[in-house]
C-alpha cells in the first residue's frame, strides 16, 4: 500500500491552539505555490512504484483551494502515479467552506470521496476563543450539504480537555455527535503548544487548562459512549463504524510507504524519512531553481524499533513482539519493563497470539509506556 499527502499551507485565520505550518498571508503567491506543489509531484513520480491507495489533502485548510486548483493537483497526481480504482481521496475542510453545495459537488466530480471536517466543538463559546472561522450553524449546513451530493464517508474532529468544560458538557458534545450519525470521529485532548496564543494565555493566567484527572474522565467517557453505539476505537484518538476507518492515517500507524508533498510535508519509505522545509518561500524557490528544499535521515535499527513501538501501540491491534525482535533484539530492560506494565495492568500481552496491546489505563499513558520501552 502507498499513499500521498498534499500539504496546503493556507488558512483564513490563526486558531489559538494551532502550531501546524500555515500562513494567512498567501494570496499574493497562491498561484506560485500551487505550481511548486505540482512540480514536486512530477519530480518525485519515480519514488512510488506501487498504485496509490490513498490521497490526502491536509494543511492548513486545503478547502481554500479553488475547485480548479484542486482538480489541477489531482490531475497532476494522476499524470505521475497509478491510482487504484477504489482509492480513498480525503479533503480536510472547515465547515464554513461547505456552504455551497456546488463547490462540494465539484470536489466529488474531481475525485474527492471523503471529507475530514474540522468542527472542533459544538459550543459557540469554544469556537470563539479558539478563533475558528465558522459558527455552529455552519456545522449543520456543512453536513447536510456533503450528504446531499453523496459524500457519506465523513469524519469530524472534536477537542476535549478544554478550559471550563466539565464532564457533563463534554457528554453533550458526544451526544450531539452521535445524533448526527457521522461514521468517524477523531477526538484529541487539548495540548498547549509553544508559540501559540493559547500558550501565552496560560502563561499569563488568562486561561486555566483542564487538569489531568478531568481530561482522563473525559477520555474514558468518550471511549465508553462510542463503544456502546458500535464505534471501534481502532487508534487511541480515532473511532469508526465498521468500514469507515481512515485508510490513509492507518497506513502511517502501520509504517506503510507514503509521499509528502508541499512545505513541511513528511515522506517515509520504511527506512528513510524525508521532510520538506517549513518555509513557503524557500520551498517555492527550491522547486523553481532546482535547489534542495528538504532534509532526510536514514533510520537506524534503534529508530525503526522505537517508531514501531510508538505508532503500533496506539492501534487496537497493538504490536507483535516477534516483529519488534526482527527489527532489533532488545536488551533485558525491555522485557522487564514490559512485564512491569503487564503487572500494572497497563498492557495486555497475549503470548499465544504474539500481541501486545494497551489496556484502557494504558491508553491514558500511551506515550509514556512506548518511551519507557524504547531502545536508548
Amino acid at each position: 500500500m502507498a499513499g500521498i499527502y498534499i500539504h496546503i499551507p493556507f488558512c483564513k485565520k490563526k486558531c489559538s491552539y494551532c502550531d501546524f505550518h500555515f500562513t494567512t498571508s498567501f494570496h499574493a503567491y497562491k498561484d506560485r505555490m500551487m505550481n511548486a506543489i505540482e512540480k514536486e509531484i512530477s519530480d518525485r513520480k519515480r519514488e512510488i512504484q506501487t498504485p496509490l491507495e490513498t490521497i490526502y489533502f491536509g494543511g492548513g485548510t486545503p478547502s481554500l483551494l479553488s475547485t480548479t486548483e484542486l482538480a489541477s493537483v489531482l490531475s497532476a497526481i494522476r499524470a505521475s502515479f497509478e491510482i487504484k480504482e477504489d482509492a480513498e481521496v480525503t479533503l480536510e475542510t472547515n465547515p464554513d467552506d461547505l456552504r455551497d453545495v456546488e463547490v462540494i459537488r465539484s470536489w466529488r466530480n474531481a475525485g474527492v470521496n471523503r471529507l475530514s471536517i474540522g468542527i472542533q466543538s459544538f459550543r459557540q463559546k469554544d469556537l470563539d476563543w479558539m478563533n475558528r472561522a465558522h459558527d455552529i450553524s455552519d456545522i449543520f449546513l456543512a453536513l447536510k450539504n456533503a450528504k446531499e451530493v453523496g459524500i457519506d464517508n465523513i469524519t469530524i474532529d472534536l477537542i476535549y480537555g478544554l478550559p471550563e468544560m466539565d464532564l457533563s458538557e463534554w457528554e453533550e458534545q458526544l451526544d450531539q455527535f452521535l445524533e448526527l450519525e457521522i461514521p468517524h470521529l477523531s477526538a484529541y485532548c487539548l495540548t498547549v503548544e509553544p508559540r501559540t496564543a493559547l500558550n501565552k494565555w496560560v502563561e499569563t493566567n488568562e486561561v486555566k487548562p483542564a487538569n489531568d484527572d478531568l481530561q482522563s474522565e473525559q477520555f474514558n467517557l468518550l471511549v465508553s459512549k462510542l463503544a456502546e453505539r458500535g464505534y471501534e476505537q481502532y487508534e487511541i484518538s480515532n473511532f469508526a463504524i465498521k468500514g469507515f476507518r481512515s485508510r490513509h492515517n492507518s497506513a502511517y500507524w502501520e509504517g506503510k510507504e507514503y509521499l509528502g508533498i508541499g512545505p513541511s510535508a513528511h515522506s517515509f519509505d520504511g527506512k528513510v524519512r524525508r521532510w520538506n522545509v517549513a518555509n513557503n518561500h524557500i520551498y517555492m524557490k527550491g522547486l523553481e531553481e532546482n535547489e534542495v528544499y528538504f532534509e532526510e535521515e536514514h533510520l537506524t535499527e534503534k529508530e525503526r524499533f522505537n517508531e514501531y513501538l510508538l505508532t503500533g501501540l496506539r492501534k487496537i491491534e497493538g504490536i507483535s513482539l516477534k516483529h519488534a525482535e526482527e527489527i532489533l533484539q532488545p536488551d533485558n530492560t525491555f522485557y522487564k519493563t514490559l512485564e512491569k506494565f503487564v503487572d500494572m495492568k497497563w498492557v495486555d500481552f497475549d503470548r499465544k497470539n504474539d500481541q501486545i496491546t494497551l489496556t484502557m489505563e494504558g491508553k491514558l499513558r500511551a506515550d509514556h509506556i512506548a518511551s519507557s520501552l524504547f531502545f536508548v
